[in-house]
């Protein structure tokens, strides 16, 4: 039955990623991009996650934390540069 719905879980993040794709590729703000990729990072946090469960091993948990610590720093970075125009000051 938990494959069932790791399965479903799965689609929807999928498709999750799919529409922020198409936010990404055609949004005009740039404010609207960086949220899709955020939301991308997040989602793909969460297939990371699940595929973990599927197969009964830590090692995609440990990348899901990573991938977390990087997409926020990223994310970070990336505000910082749309706003003030360099990443360190």
């Amino acid at each position: 039955m938990i494959i069932y719905a790791v399965t479903f879980a799965l689609g929807c993040f999928g498709l999750g990623l799919l529409m922020n794709l198409w936010r990404i590729v055609y949004s005009n703000h740039i404010a609207d991009r960086i949220l899709a990729l955020d939301t991308m990072v997040i989602n793909v946090i969460g297939i990371l996650t699940l595929i973990g469960i599927l197969f009964g091993t830590r090692m995609y948990f440990e990348a899901s934390m990573l991938f977390a610590m990087v997409g926020f720093v990223s994310t970070i970075a990336y505000c910082r540069f749309i706003l003030r125009g360099g990443i360190i000051e």
